[in-house]
């Protein structure tokens, strides 16, 4: 059988998925053929170890007219016997037998303040219509949490035997950590994108509380510096807000030592499908403290401290609690590698692999 993977985002943050689903798929599959279908730009990203995995170039962006149209012409030229499409995003009048990974239904939900409304709003309109239709066209659904199963099945009516749940996972590096200069004794850390839903701007005001308390305490927020982090930047220094250090892109390395050396890492996120970085951090060693919203609980466990996402003083009160309390640190860090033992890419891989079995032989 001839099998499409379309990894057009492999190369973005979510795009950790499709890579990792697709470096085991070779492991687990040695019969049928795959073809992994990226942007020109990703065309060395992903370099196939099996044989029977082929990259091909399908140079069309999301939610587009080329989507639509010459994406549906590509894949029925290709004519392979399964696609499945790594992300919502798909040429709706495509006829071909498919199955579909739902993350989250994030886009959906929030507005991310750093885009032009009026687009932004259409392109909301444009999912909550694809994301209800995929749910019939598609031969099965995949999922990396049962927060995200439960939400997507009540908002499109689908039963639940459609939805497979397959966790993500958290790859642990083997390459040693690098030092990065930084200018803080004691620091927590976030890692991550800042679009506004992951409430980055609530995780500066409580980090500027605990400074009446903790003045020399610093916040390390790392990420390449796109539009929205640069609003949150601009943000912070209108307030005149002290101890922030926005690091832009750093390699692996870098902020792995800087897990190694956090007092903490915090998540503040608003609303996830699964949420990685936490299980990062933990495999790192560091201790966790993360909003309570949506999937967290479920994912993190007992593995980390909870706070409201939306109540500024609880933030501050959880972080001052974590990072002042070592025997709480010892015990976070300590549940956190048991926590990312219970999650496994190649588990993710062999689980998906059945999914699209199952789909072939409906």
């Amino acid at each position: 059988m001839h099998i499409a993977i379309d990894a057009r985002i492999i190369s973005s943050s979510t795009g950790r998925y499709i890579e990792r689903l697709v470096y085991y798929l070779q492991e687990v599959d040695t019969v049928n053929q795959y073809s992994i279908l990226v942007r020109s730009k990703d065309i060395n990203f992903f370099k196939p170890s099996a044989p029977n995995f082929t990259v091909k170039v399908a140079d069309f962006a999301d939610y587009s007219f080329a989507e639509q149209i010459g994406f549906k012409k590509f894949l029925d030229k290709l004519a392979p016997d399964l696609v499945h499409f790594c992300m919502p995003q798909q040429p709706i009048l495509y006829k071909g037998k498919h199955v579909t990974t739902v993350h989250d239904l994030n886009l959906l939900k929030t507005y991310n303040s750093d885009k032009n409304w009026l687009v932004f709003h259409l392109k909301q309109l444009v999912g909550r219509y694809v994301f209800k239709k995929i749910s019939k066209t598609s031969s099965h659904i995949i999922v990396p949490s049962q927060f995200t199963k439960d939400e997507y099945v009540a908002f499109s009516g689908i039963p639940e035997e459609k939805v497979t749940l397959a966790y993500e996972a958290a790859d642990i590096s083997t390459t040693s950590p690098q030092p990065y200069k930084q200018p803080f004794k004691d620091f927590i850390m976030y890692v991550g994108q800042q679009s506004d839903y992951k409430n980055i701007k609530r995780l500066g005001d409580a980090h500027q509380k605990l400074l009446a308390k903790h003045p020399d305490l610093g916040l390390i927020l790392v990420g390449r510096k796109n539009a929205p982090v640069l609003k949150n930047e601009a943000y912070f220094n209108e307030q005149g807000y002290k101890n922030i250090l926005f690091t832009d892109f750093i390699e692996d390395p870098q902020r792995d030592w800087l897990f190694t050396k956090c007092k903490a890492y915090v998540f503040p996120s608003l609303m996830e499908g699964f949420g990685l970085p936490p299980l990062e951090a933990m495999g790192r060693g560091a201790p966790v403290i993360s909003s309570s919203a949506t999937c967290l609980p479920e994912i993190n466990g007992d593995a980390a401290k909870y706070f409201d996402p939306t109540n500024v003083d609880d933030m501050a009160k959880t972080i001052e609690e974590v990072i002042y309390d070592e025997t709480l640190r010892q015990d976070l860090v300590k549940k956190g590698f048991l926590q990312i033992k219970k999650y496994s890419w190649r588990k993710m891989a062999r689980q998906t692999h059945q999914v699209y079995l199952d789909a072939l032989n409906d």
